[in-house]
């Protein structure tokens, strides 16, 4: 059951018999009651937000993993939320901007290495755009952020896999 997604998972969690084991690629299924696990991709956000000088928004991370580099504002999906609802409350909580609109663009799959587990994710892309003169404040998960023009803003200072991917994305399409 090596690199199986739910490895570190040994008892089922709903009788916690050990006759947990791997049913397909994603779940893993009980022998004593019967009940099967199916990982899934947790739903995850990312905000490419310009003002009307075309530059964009970027964080530094506050946390690990990759504490300290480059981020788009975004993150997890709460349950009963939309993407469009995750996107616009993770964007007030890092940043303190009230966003509007989004306009989906585009999803990347992603592994996010936390608490020493493989979190499978589905990074959803947005584009927004900021009011003109409107403030920012770096809150919740971001140290920092700033405002970067297009030509200024470097695909390999950003710390995850699928930001950096979706940043090179982005910029094929707005050079």
């Amino acid at each position: 059951m090596k690199n199986h997604p739910l490895e570190i998972f040994r008892y089922c969690p709903k009788c916690g018999s050990e006759l947990f084991e791997e049913h397909n690629g994603k779940s893993k299924h009980c022998s004593s009651c019967g009940f099967t696990y199916y990982q899934n991709p947790s739903s995850a956000t990312a905000a490419f937000i310009l003002n009307s000088k075309g530059e964009l928004l970027v964080v530094r991370r506050g946390k690990e993993p990759a504490k300290g580099t480059l981020d788009l504002p975004g993150g997890f999906v709460d349950n009963n939320e939309s993407g469009e609802q995750g996107i616009i409350r993770e964007i007030k909580e890092e940043t303190g901007l009230d966003i509007k609109e989004v306009e989906y663009l585009f999803s990347i799959p992603n592994i996010y290495r936390y608490s020493g587990m493989d979190i499978h994710t589905l990074d959803m892309f947005y584009l927004c755009h900021a009011d003109e003169g409107t403030e920012i404040q770096a809150a919740d998960d971001a140290a920092a952020c700033s405002w970067v023009p297009l030509r200024q803003v470097y695909v390999e200072r950003f710390g995850l896999r699928s930001i950096r991917e979706g940043v090179h994305r982005f910029l094929m399409l707005n050079r």
